[in-house]
This record gives C-alpha cells, sequence and structure tokens, in this order.
C-alpha cells in the first residue's frame, strides 16, 4: 500500500485516536513509534499493530499529539523542545487555546500545526482503535501564519494516507463551527438522556429510533467532555443561549397551546428544524434528499443479507440502513434510504419477493 509519509511518525498518547491513527499508518508501511504516559496502554496499542515502543535515539519527522485538551499544549511545547527537527501536530477537539498557551510558553510554533479529525467513536482506548476510523472522514487544518507550507505538508501528507478528507480553516473558526456540529449536540444529548434517568419502565419499553438517535452520543466520556466544552466555552455558552432563547419561546407557546399564534410558533420550530437537516451534507457531500424505506424482517439468522441482496439485485442504490427492534417482538424493521426516484422501483420488487414493505 502506498503513502506519503516517510516517516518515523511519533505518536504521543494512545487512546482511540492516536492509536487509529497507528494503526492506518503502519497499515500502510509507515514506520510508526508509539509513547504514552501509561506504560500499558502504550504496550497494548503496540501489541494490536499500531507501532513500537518508542526509543531513545528516535528521530521522527512527524509527531501526532493525541492527549486530553487540558494537556495539549504542554505535551506539544515538551515534543517541540525534544525533537528539534520534528513537526508537531495534534488532535485536539480544540484548536484556539492550545495555539495561545503554545505562543505563551515560547515554544517554536513554526514547526505546530493544530489539526481535529472529525472522527470518533462512544469507546474509548486502543481496543476501541481501527485504521479505518478517518476514512472519508473531514480533518480540519487549523492554520495560522507562523508554519511554513513546506512544514504543514507533513500534516497534509498524514491526513491523506489516513483517508480523510482535508479541510482548510482558522483555530477560531473551527472552535465556532464544532460548538455548532459537536460540542453543543454532545450537550443536549446528554441532558436529554438525563431524562431518561428516572422514567418508568413502562416508558422506555417505548423508546424507539427518534430517543436513540438523540441520546445516541450521551454515552461518552465525562471527564474527556468536561476538557472540550471547558475549553471552547465563549463559543459554546453563545449556542446554548441561542438555543436556551429558543426552548423559551417554544414553552411559551405551549404553555398556552390554543392562544393566538402558539400553533404558528410550534410549526415555525418545526419547520426550521427541516431546514436545518436538509443542509447537512450528506454521501459525497451534497444536499441530495432521500426517501426512507422500510421493510419488517423476521429475527432469523441470513434474512438481513437476504435483503440487501435482494436490493442490489433490484438494482437500487443503498443510501444508508439501520434496523430498529421492538421489545419482545420476534421481528424488527430494517430503515433503508434511497433516492427518491427508486422507491416504487424498490417497493414492487421487494414485495414481488415476498418482502412486507411497511406503510
Amino acid at each position: 500500500m502506498t503513502h506519503r509519509l516517510r516517516g518515523p511518525v511519533r505518536i504521543v498518547g494512545t487512546g482511540l485516536l492516536g492509536t487509529s491513527i497507528g494503526l492506518g499508518l503502519a497499515a500502510r508501511g509507515v514506520e510508526v513509534q508509539l509513547s504514552d504516559a501509561s506504560p500499558t496502554a502504550m504496550h497494548l496499542a503496540a501489541d494490536y499493530g499500531a507501532g513500537r515502543v518508542a526509543a531513545p535515539g528516535d528521530a521522527p519527522e512527524l509527531i501526532v499529539v493525541a492527549v486530553p485538551p487540558d494537556v495539549t499544549a504542554q505535551v506539544v511545547a515538551a515534543e517541540l523542545e525534544a525533537f528539534p527537527d520534528a513537526v508537531v501536530t495534534d488532535v485536539a477537539s480544540v484548536k484556539a487555546v492550545p495555539l495561545a498557551q503554545l505562543r505563551e510558553l515560547g515554544a517554536d510554533v513554526s514547526r505546530y500545526l493544530g489539526t481535529h479529525p472529525m472522527a470518533g467513536r462512544e469507546r474509548s482506548g486502543a481496543l476501541a482503535g481501527s485504521g479505518d476510523l478517518f476514512v472519508g472522514r473531514p480533518w480540519v487544518i487549523a492554520s495560522h501564519d507562523d508554519i511554513s507550507y513546506q512544514r504543514g505538508s507533513l500534516v497534509d501528507d498524514l491526513i491523506l494516507d489516513l483517508g480523510a478528507v482535508p479541510i482548510e480553516s482558522t483555530p477560531d473558526e473551527h472552535d465556532r463551527a464544532v460548538a455548532i456540529v459537536s460540542h453543543v449536540p454532545q450537550l443536549v444529548s446528554s441532558l436529554m438522556a438525563a431524562r431518561l434517568a428516572e422514567a418508568p419502565d413502562e416508558a422506555l419499553r417505548l423508546a424507539g429510533g427518534g430517543v436513540r438517535d438523540v441520546t445516541r452520543v450521551a454515552g461518552s466520556d465525562p471527564a474527556l467532555w468536561i476538557q472540550i466544552v471547558g475549553a471552547n466555552a465563549p463559543a459554546v455558552v453563545e449556542q446554548l443561549r441561542a438555543l436556551q432563547a429558543d426552548l423559551a419561546t417554544l414553552v411559551g407557546a405551549l404553555s398556552s397551546p390554543d392562544a393566538s399564534g402558539s400553533r404558528k410558533t410550534v410549526a415555525d420550530a418545526l419547520r426550521a428544524g427541516n431546514e436545518g437537516v436538509a443542509r447537512l451534507p450528506g454521501k459525497h457531500g451534497t444536499h441530495t434528499r432521500f426517501t426512507l424505506v422500510q421493510v419488517r424482517i423476521d429475527d432469523r439468522p441470513g434474512q438481513l443479507a437476504r435483503l440487501l441482496a435482494d436490493i442490489g439485485d433490484a438494482e437500487v442504490n443503498l443510501e444508508d440502513v439501520r434496523i430498529e427492534h421492538a421489545e419482545g417482538a420476534q421481528f424488527g424493521v430494517v430503515e433503508i434510504t434511497v433516492l427518491p426516484e427508486a422507491v416504487q422501483r424498490l417497493h414492487d420488487a421487494l414485495e414481488q419477493l415476498g418482502w412486507q414493505v411497511v406503510a
């Protein structure tokens, strides 16, 4: 497998992101050197094939710092000093604060370029690592004026070698963007999930795809997220205040649902949500609208594979798929996302093959 980086690449921090970067680079033949404050975590990542344990005398061309945000600047500064010929990047989810801290520390930021891969999982640690974690995902490069294009190109090579899509930004632009697409959604998901903690069991038995979608990321590590939202507090607070105002308006309308204008207020809120979702890029970065087709599937081995094969035989391109289960039922509903013009053709083909398409 070809690669752009010559290497070696030193990775400091062998959690989910650090291990995944190591696995991806090692699979492409790049020499990877692993370092971690925890010897156990470091050796575990090495055992899984993310690279070898770093040794005295190592001379990396690129260093990737993958540690928690509250120590990112200190670790980057130490790496810049220890390896004066290397370019150093980090993958922390905030960018303005580390750069400002590095400048305050007097670090050589002409060899530093902050980045942020927009990829992750609810699980953490080396065991959750995957060399394909970044494939097709945006990876932000938070550029600044103190680093040369030649040095910064090493970071471009890292991103492209891992199959990600480089996105140019500034630290401030990045932090405002992730506040609205990542940090506030995390907090909203957690707050909604907290409503479930004391909900009656009878209510939880009714839980379907909607509440699961909203609360999916609520299982994330609180210790890490305290650091993330704390480091990006001004941008997060700005979005939370806007959301607070929207909630207050909605609460007011629903407190008097028959009052003049109340229904319009609720409708406007729902319509605004439609407009926001429509702006999210879909597959290949497009804004194409898709339609959902639901198919009942028995809870038996091989059923899902047969359904997917039948969809392929119908020459319908599958955009997305997920399975919804009801408690106690011996069947589920497969939700298939396709282009609108393919819906009728898929519906007819599946019914002819004996599948029950749910209206």
